[in-house]
């Protein structure tokens, strides 16, 4: 840190620029230089607490270093990661209104936290068309295991860009027609994110059977069209599988996950709970995928931030645990994101049980208090030996406070975060035991409640609907015989009534759900501008 012109303080600067001669004089550090050395530039910076030590400094991150070398939020349940979190999120966001920040809540907790300034997406909004994903996503949707039924794999692989190009053929839409001549040659792959409907995709599986002659060979056909079926009668996968007119919706979708425009709500909430279990880590990785190749294809015009919260679920350390696409995409976002604008953070109360590899990509560590020696470790092995002896105090640090070191601070410091107001806080405090117990709950309708709820919210497990479609591809080789000629009367979930649709949809005829809730979604969404449309177009062209 050197001197002004006219006595002022200078910027500091890490390191040591001119080093000590034995005899030197020591002086104590005077609060103008004490501020410059923990604040650091003002302008590029946001305040998040104040110095443990000292309480009338401020404690603050630099956004673009912060941002752009991601950063970890690791510490013990209960000592306040989810309010760090918040805290952070929301200072970065008062200073930046036009921001894109893209949290995945596993608990539904910070939608309260955030107010008018969140996009809450759930189960009951949420747009995410099977079409979006890629193949490898979706076999772990339809068929599970891929080794046992390599069989129904290969039908798949051969069929899906049948079915994409026989919907490409279709459209009806005068600018769609122009595309499609421009693109005549073009060859649709499995991963291509463009729309096919499920009926072409069955009505193919049907075409297919009717011209074997083995009986034996049947069974993958049956099993995978039974399988389809099921999947869209299950009232869990209508936010994936439950649109029965099918268009492309693409720009519209990215455009409402990443703020594209912003509308006053710079951070999309995805809520997870609710969704099926045995696809969380599916909807994880499409919603990650999505936002490296966001930041790829806007060519980082549009730079995005995406929050991992309980990322040990998705980056396990275990190599036989977790999703690999989701460990792929989001290891991606880790490696290569920075290049793009593409910026990630991990919130995890298990740090010795995410993938080395992506931790050690974060360059800013919030180290809240941790008792597990196994954690501590991968602490101490991140921080530099400058900052080596705050660790010491890493049992013993209280509520709201962390050690802070790496490139998103001027220098390693203990940081005690301010206070949120009561209307800001997630939902993430403890069950008062001892308030709660004071007095007995005997409604028979509060049962009732609870029951409705539970069921409504489980559905049958990833095991009992795999015995389902074997019951139903047997009940069916029993009634049927050989493969039927036609494909079968569709089959209809709930009450539907005729509505019509704009002829570029070209579904024919076009019905939709009562109440419409995913449609209303979309209508709710931002209509995208030229910018969503070309980065939907370099997507596809892929």
């Amino acid at each position: 840190m050197g001197k002004g012109g006219n006595g002022r303080v200078g910027l500091f600067n890490r390191g040591v620029s001119v080093y000590p001669t034995l005899g030197d004089r020591v002086r104590v550090a005077s609060r103008p230089e004490l501020e410059q050395a923990f604040c650091g530039d003002k302008r590029n910076s946001v305040r998040v607490g104040c110095i443990r030590q000292d309480p009338s400094i401020s404690a603050t991150i630099r956004v673009d270093d912060l941002l752009g070398k991601h950063f970890a939020i690791l510490g013990t349940t209960g000592t306040g990661k989810s309010c760090t979190t918040a805290l952070i999120l929301r200072s970065i966001l008062q200073k930046n209104p036009a921001a894109h920040v893209v949290l995945l809540d596993p608990h539904n907790e910070y939608a309260p936290a955030f107010g008018d300034l969140a996009e809450v997406i759930s189960q009951r909004n949420m747009q995410l068309p099977y079409w979006l994903l890629t193949f490898e996503e979706l076999i772990e949707v339809l068929i599970g295991d891929p080794q046992e039924r390599k069989a129904e794999v290969e039908i798949l692989q051969e069929l899906i860009p049948l079915a994409k190009a026989r919907y490409g053929a279709g459209r009806g839409n005068a600018r769609e027609a122009g595309l499609r001549r421009a693109s005549a040659d073009v060859k649709y792959t499995v991963d291509t994110p463009v729309p096919y409907r499920i009926s072409d995709l069955t009505q193919t599986i049907d075409e297919r059977m009717g011209k074997l002659e083995n009986k034996r060979d049947l069974s993958p056909y049956r099993n995978l069209k039974t399988r389809l079926e099921i999947i869209c009668l299950d009232p869990r996968y209508a936010f994936m599988f439950g649109s029965l007119t099918i268009y492309d919706s693409m720009a519209q979708i990215i455009g409402r996950i990443f703020r594209v425009p912003v509308n006053d709500k710079p951070i999309t909430i995805l809520e997870l709970t609710g969704l099926p279990t045995e696809i969380i880590n599916v909807v994880v990785s499409v919603l990650c995928r999505m936002t490296f190749d966001f930041a790829l294809w806007s060519e980082g015009q549009v730079p995005v931030m995406l929050v991992c919260e309980e990322a040990h679920r998705y980056v396990p350390a275990n190599a036989n645990l977790g999703f690999e696409p989701c460990k792929r995409a989001i290891a991606k976002i880790a490696k290569e994101g920075r290049k793009y604008g593409a910026s990630l953070c991990i919130v995890t109360q298990r740090p010795a049980e995410i993938d080395p590899t992506i931790l050690s990509q974060c360059n800013t560590i919030f180290a809240l208090r941790m008792s597990n020696d196994r954690d501590q470790e991968i602490v101490k092995s991140a921080i530099s030996d400058t900052g080596a002896g705050l660790l010491e105090f890493l049992t013993a640090l209280g509520q709201r406070e962390a050690i802070a070191f790496g490139d998103g601070v001027t220098l390693p410091v203990r940081i005690k975060f301010d206070d949120l107001p009561r209307h800001c806080l997630p939902r993430s405090s403890t069950a008062r035991f001892t308030e709660k117990w004071q007095k007995s709950v005997g409604d028979e309708g509060f049962l009732e409640a609870i029951v409705d709820r539970w069921r409504n919210s489980s559905s049958t497990s990833a095991a009992d609907a795999a015995h389902q479609v074997t019951l139903f591809a047997e009940a069916m080789s029993l009634q049927h015989g050989p493969a039927p000629e036609a494909p079968p009367a569709q089959i209809i979930r709930e009450p539907m009534t005729p509505i019509s649709e704009p002829s570029r949809r070209g579904d024919v005829p076009s019905i939709r759900r009562e109440p419409p809730a995913a449609p209303a979604a979309a209508a709710a969404s931002p209509q995208p501008g030229n910018a969503l449309r070309a980065i939907r177009d370099r997507l596809q062209q892929r």
